[in-house]
């Protein structure tokens, strides 16, 4: 089965979506994943292109042209005094230009506030065709897996998944063959990246790294591939922030490096994956004779 690839936005934070479509073409990827959902954050320019036909019209335009598609849009966050009917223009756009799912994470309120909030987003996205896939992020509410797993097997939505970052499972010492236990259909793509193997004590520290210093896979300290090879074939979207590279090379070349490292690893370690692929349905197999053996 093919693997597919997607230029996810901080990696090129400064592109608006149509340079980004075609930053991402000419690199090979196969999709993008944007983010028309302004967040408002210090330096985060706005992409918000429910808000924004001109720059609708030309991402459109570009990707008509050049043949990438759109893999998912983000970031629909569930905080503290959210209306979540607010993404709803965002979706719309989603839809519009074909995409395939949401991404979330949460970042405040009690748990059944959050789980409400989830659920509705999940409810508003699914007359669209969309996925919502829960980011946990190791600074956030839902700060690792067995809490994004709680979240999920809690609202029970056809619609929710699982998107695991490498970053954050790593930084939130979660470990690869707990994966193994969640419903393959959760999987919908990944966040591709590395990072050094020591993890930052100081919050800031975290922040800095994961907003403008992550690592092309291969170069940091993360064993990615053991992470991989728990998770189903899925869309790997590259999201790997570097102000020092893209500052030297530029945006375009970055996307390129982070797309030939990522393939590079990938090749090296692409046993491993075969392996437990194969582990994995050596014992389902058993388990289906058992099963049969026991009627």
């Amino acid at each position: 089965m093919k693997q597919e690839f997607s230029l996810a936005h901080l990696t090129v934070l400064g592109c608006p979506p149509p340079e980004m479509t075609y930053v991402a073409a000419r690199a090979g990827y196969d999709y993008v994943s944007i983010r028309p959902i302004y967040m408002g954050l210090p330096g985060e320019p706005n992409y918000a292109l429910a808000d924004n036909p001109q720059m609708l019209k030309q991402t459109k335009r570009a990707l008509a042209a050049t043949g990438v598609r759109v893999h998912d849009i983000e970031l629909a966050r569930v905080y503290e005094g959210l209306h979540p009917s607010k993404y709803l223009p965002a979706m719309e756009v989603a839809a519009e230009l074909g995409a395939k799912a949401v991404l979330s994470s949460i970042w405040g309120g009690e748990r059944d506030f959050y789980l409400e909030k989830f659920a509705e987003i999940c409810d508003l996205a699914k007359p669209f065709g969309l996925t919502v896939d829960l980011e946990y992020v190791p600074i956030a509410a839902v700060a690792n897996l067995a809490q994004a797993v709680d979240v999920l097997r809690t609202v029970d939505r056809s619609n929710a998944g699982l998107m695991v970052d490498m970053h954050h499972f790593h930084r939130a010492r979660d470990n690869p063959a707990d994966l193994d236990a969640l419903p393959r259909e959760w999987f919908h793509f990944a966040h591709l990246c590395d990072a050094p193997a020591e993890i930052p004590t100081e919050r800031a520290e975290m922040i800095r790294i994961l907003r403008e210093a992550r690592l092309y896979v291969g170069e940091g300290g993360i064993d990615i591939a053991s992470i991989l090879a728990h998770i189903p074939h899925c869309v790997y979207s590259i999201e790997l922030p570097n102000k020092e590279r893209h500052e030297e090379i530029g945006y375009a070349e970055h996307a390129t490096r982070c797309l030939e490292t990522l393939k590079a690893y990938l090749a090296e370690h692409s046993g491993e994956k075969v392996a437990r692929d194969g582990h994995r349905s050596t014992r389902a197999t058993a388990g289906s004779r058992r099963a049969v053996a026991a009627q």
